[in-house]
């Protein structure tokens, strides 16, 4: 089922114990916590998540224990990508099992020209690019965005326009969303059906018989369909009204993972037609985000995560975890921020 990636979306951190096992209490503590912000949906595996550093055993357990954590309402994410094709399937057909809505899978380091078709082709999943740091040119993204089961990218460029151009003669694609266009997870179709059956066989409830009606515990969710097109999702900290300005449907960076409800603000005052005060709330997390993300990097996101009622910890080696002056620099930047 195609999503509606309107909004914006929480990169989760992987949390790790001090000597460096995946301390899994936490990741789910973490995503429960996301899953009471206004954010439209949670990614796991991408950027902060360090999928790179972890086994695929590790990675499985915390594709699970995300899912189980995860509200139905969040779209949730499933960084997959893998050096080979047959591992991303591998790891989209696990995903899919859980419930997850998105394979996001990063632009390889080997010939992304032929890896992408192989596995859209196959996945279980609608592919989202992952391309953070603007590998892709605007025409590779828009050769990319014809393929049916392509259906956006999560791209660091600062020209959103330039994709979206590109973009335009691809495919259109009908998304269940809610009265009030809000993202439809197949999740949230799951749990209704589950609470609002309209059958159920006798046999079950007494000796013989057939099936028999039994009234619905609460009326059916009411859903409408969208027409949307190759949807673009802005990396960029320190540029997110300025991609929204130019059509990014949503966001997705590094710095949402350490204050959600701040980076939120932005967007909510975009949308809700203020682009003067949207600036005024990107001016005020600028200087963290560039400092933080650009500056220290996942070490600092994480730490950053600690002060704000997360569980950031320290990244797993060969990262290292941040110096005392580091630390302090963080919380010099995260003064007055709580998300």
């Amino acid at each position: 089922m195609f999503m509606l990636l309107d909004g914006l979306h929480i990169p989760a951190a992987t949390p790790f114990y001090p000597d460096g096992r995946v301390y899994l209490r936490k990741l789910e503590h973490n995503v429960a916590h996301y899953a009471m912000t206004p954010a439209a949906g949670i990614a796991l595996l991408a950027g902060p998540g360090e999928p790179e550093m972890l086994t695929d055993a590790e990675t499985r357990e915390v594709l699970a224990v995300a899912a189980r954590a995860a509200s139905p309402e969040k779209v949730l994410w499933a960084g997959a990508g893998r050096p080979s094709v047959a591992a991303t399937l591998e790891l989209i057909q696990y995903a899919a099992g859980l419930g997850y809505d998105v394979a996001l899978v990063q632009v390889p380091a080997l010939r992304p020209d032929v890896y992408f078709a192989p596995v859209a082709d196959a996945s279980e999943l609608p592919v989202v690019i992952l391309d953070a740091e603007a590998k892709l040119s605007s025409e590779e993204i828009a050769s990319l965005s014809r393929h049916p089961r392509i259906f956006g990218v999560v791209t660091g460029t600062d020209d959103i326009a330039g994709v979206l151009s590109a973009t335009a003669d691809a495919p259109k694609r009908d998304v269940v969303v809610t009265p009030i266009f809000a993202a439809v997870t197949g999740r949230m179709l799951a749990t209704d059906r589950n609470e609002t059956g309209t059958f159920v066989n006798a046999g079950a409830l007494s000796e013989g018989g057939t099936a028999v009606a039994v009234a619905p515990s609460k009326p059916a969710m009411k859903t409408r369909t969208r027409n949307v097109g190759f949807q673009v999702i802005a990396a960029a900290d320190a540029g997110m009204v300025d991609a929204l300005a130019s059509g990014a449907q949503g966001l997705l960076t590094a710095f949402t993972a350490s204050a959600p409800q701040a980076c939120h603000e932005v967007y909510a005052a975009w949308k809700d037609g203020d682009p003067k005060l949207a600036a005024e709330k990107q001016t005020r997390i600028a200087a963290p985000a560039k400092g933080i993300v650009e500056g220290l990097g996942i070490a600092g996101v994480k730490y950053a995560a600690d002060l704000t009622g997360y569980y950031g910890g320290t990244p797993r080696l060969p990262r290292l975890p941040l110096t005392a002056d580091q630390r302090a620099e963080v919380e010099g930047l995260m003064y007055g921020i709580r998300s």
